[in-house]
């Protein structure tokens, strides 16, 4: 199945790779399910996170220019139980990193991210072709 996903023509070809997660450490079992849609302005990163937080993720850029998403949640219950002095806890802790590998056409100044009804939506406009030519810079030789 692996093999289909790989040779889709549909998906941008910089987005093959992260649904190849050999290379992806898991911490944790439960990895969520991420969609990635283009459109002629933009790709747009969904990220199912169901009881997740704004503040449980971790969005960046690292020092090659790949969009990095991390999110880490921890949880602790305790119940205390005066009478008997009873103590019970409960751990929880889910990690998750997913790195994505941007095409060049990406204004990356401009990515942004907001979490609503536990889907993290992560939007990374495209440049247009003259804003990608403004960029390219000549050097000179001496």
């Amino acid at each position: 199945m692996n093999l289909i996903r790989r040779n889709q023509n549909w998906l941008p070809e910089v987005f093959n790779d992260m649904f190849n997660n050999d290379w992806m450490l898991r911490t944790n079992a439960t990895v969520p399910a991420i969609n990635v849609i283009e459109s002629e302005n933009d790709y747009r990163i969904e990220v199912a996170a169901p009881g997740m937080t704004k503040n449980d993720f971790c969005i960046h850029l690292d020092e090659d220019s790949n969009l990095l998403i991390s999110m880490e949640k921890k949880s602790e219950n305790s119940e205390k139980n005066e009478s008997s002095l009873y103590l019970r806890r409960e751990f929880s802790y889910s990690k998750f990193e997913q790195k994505m590998i941007l095409p060049k056409n990406v204004d990356r100044e401009k990515i942004s991210a907001k979490m609503e009804h536990g889907v993290l939506y992560v939007s990374v406009p495209k440049m247009k072709e003259d804003e990608i030519k403004k960029n390219t810079k000549l050097i000179e030789i001496c």
